[in-house]
């Protein structure tokens, strides 16, 4: 069956979210995603906030040292630019994007994209992260993935941050942030 550029196979789009904490595997389940698309001979386009330098200033890098090619942006609105045509659009560190981004996501899905997003879903005070929140709530299908506590070894959702540094965005690693449960969140530098 053909299969018109841009559209799957019933004409409708989608919007798929992976969310969790730091460490939980989020770009690594998008870049298994995208992947897996590519394999089926899919047009796919990865995007990710031009701020993310951490690991690579246009590829996508998983903690795991797994990566993609992505196009950096500025602003979600650039992708509807360059999103024309393709049938699977994914999108990194979406919690750091605009919160033009899950109007975004409509057009493309409305479009006929298959959009797949990951992103944390909340900061490392525990709150909702940038435009997550209204991302799950327009979201056909969410994921979430944990990490292990790094202090008592259960499932861990939280992002703790032990740099001193109280700014919203702080990119970071292992240096600045530690996967960890509820409990250990809480307990904070005495966990």
């Amino acid at each position: 069956m053909f299969i018109e550029p841009g559209k799957n196979r019933d004409g409708k789009g989608w919007i798929e979210v992976v969310c969790g904490s730091m460490f939980s595997g989020k770009t690594e389940e998008l870049i298994r995603r995208m992947k897996r698309a590519q394999i089926a001979n899919q047009s796919v386009e990865i995007f990710k906030p031009a701020i993310d330098v951490r690991y690579d200033d246009v590829m996508v890098v998983s903690h795991d040292a797994n990566k993609i090619r992505s196009t950096p942006v500025t602003h979600s609105e650039n992708i509807l630019l360059m999103a024309t045509g393709i049938s699977v659009i994914g999108i990194d560190e979406a919690q750091f994007m605009d919160h033009e981004l899950p109007n975004v996501c409509e057009k493309l899905a409305k479009n006929g994209a298959r959009v797949i997003i990951a992103g944390l879903d909340m900061d490392f005070e525990g709150k909702p992260f940038g435009p997550m929140p209204a991302l799950l709530s327009i979201a056909d299908y969410i994921t979430k993935v944990h990490a292990i506590c790094v202090k008592c070894g259960e499932i861990a959702h939280f992002s703790y941050r032990t740099s001193p540094d109280m700014h919203k965005i702080l990119l970071g690693e292992k240096d600045s942030y530690e996967p960890r449960c509820r409990s250990c969140y809480y307990k904070g530098p005495e966990a």
